[in-house]
C-alpha cells in the first residue's frame, strides 16, 4: 500500500462550500474530515460531507455521456451529447416558443451557477420557467 495523502478540496453536496481533506490512498478516498483552516466551516461537516463519499469509487457510476441509439444507452463524446441537447432545446424552441422549456435548478450548486442557468434560459431560450429545490 501507498503513503496516505492528504487534498484539500471543497465538499460537493450543496452550495456552501465547506472545506475538507480527503484522505486518498492507492487513488481511493479512505476519509473525509473538515479542514480547520476553512472560513465557512472551520471544520465542521454535515453527515454527508463527511461519510457520503462512497460514490466516487461506485462500480456503476456513469463514467461518460449516454444517449440511448436503437433502444439502447451508448457512451458518446461531450461534443456529440452537447451537440444532441443544443439541436433539441433550439427545436422545441423553435417549433413551441421559449415557454416550452424549463429548467430544474440544484440548491445543492453554488450561486454562480445558478445565476448563469436562469441567466441562460431567460436570455437563450427565452424563458422564464426556471425553478429548484430550495424549499426542501
Amino acid at each position: 500500500m501507498g503513503e496516505p495523502k492528504f487534498i484539500k478540496t471543497v465538499c460537493g453536496y450543496c452550495g456552501t462550500g465547506c472545506g475538507l481533506i480527503a484522505e486518498v490512498q492507492d487513488n481511493r478516498i479512505k476519509k473525509i474530515r473538515g479542514d480547520k483552516d476553512a472560513p465557512v466551516n472551520k471544520g465542521q461537516t454535515c453527515v454527508k460531507g463527511a461519510f457520503a463519499y462512497e460514490y466516487v469509487h461506485a462500480e456503476k457510476r456513469l463514467k461518460s455521456p449516454m444517449l440511448r441509439k436503437s433502444g439502447q444507452l451508448t457512451e458518446v463524446t461531450w461534443e456529440e451529447a452537447y451537440d444532441f441537447i443544443a439541436k433539441g432545446l433550439a427545436k422545441i424552441k423553435s417549433e413551441w416558443g421559449g415557454k416550452a422549456i424549463s429548467m430544474f435548478a440544484c440548491a445543492r450548486t453554488t450561486n454562480e451557477s445558478n445565476y448563469i442557468t436562469q441567466k441562460f434560459m431567460r436570455t437563450v431560450l427565452d424563458s422564464n420557467n426556471i425553478d429548484g429545490c430550495n424549499r426542501t
